[in-house]
């Protein structure tokens, strides 16, 4: 099980370099370019949860695995907000609405989550 949850630790690393959002014009960015304490942040709890798996420590483990999916829920919803909050000089609602669509979430946070749910399943045993 160690090696299961050891590249779940790996996927989350890993998942912080890949495009996480398309923004036009930029270009893609990945957890350091969208803000350097969540990368950060990220960083840590993976390191916690290799800290809870070298030490056969089940339950750290899953809580740093639960962290890391709480703290990239709160990305996502930052990212949105943010979105529609950048547009908001727009006269129009709708506006506003259209241009923060423009934004879109790429194919990085399939990654992150699924490293995180791995750190968080893999322990579970058929008995």
């Amino acid at each position: 099980m160690k090696n299961i949850q050891l590249l779940g630790v790996v996927l989350v690393v890993a998942g912080s370099f890949l495009p996480l959002v398309h923004v036009p014009i930029i270009g893609n960015w990945n957890y350091w370019k969208l803000d350097h304490f969540l990368a950060i942040a990220c960083w840590i709890l993976a390191a916690g949860s290799v800290f809870g798996i070298v030490n056969n420590s089940i339950k750290t483990a899953k809580i740093f695995g639960v962290l890391l999916v709480i703290l990239f829920v709160f990305t996502l919803f930052a990212v949105k907000l943010q979105a529609s909050e950048y547009f908001s000089f727009m006269p129009f609602k709708s506006w506003q609405d259209k241009l923060a669509g423009i934004v879109k979430l790429r194919w990085g946070w399939i990654v992150e989550f699924l490293g995180a749910f791995i750190i968080i399943l893999a322990p579970i045993r058929k008995k």
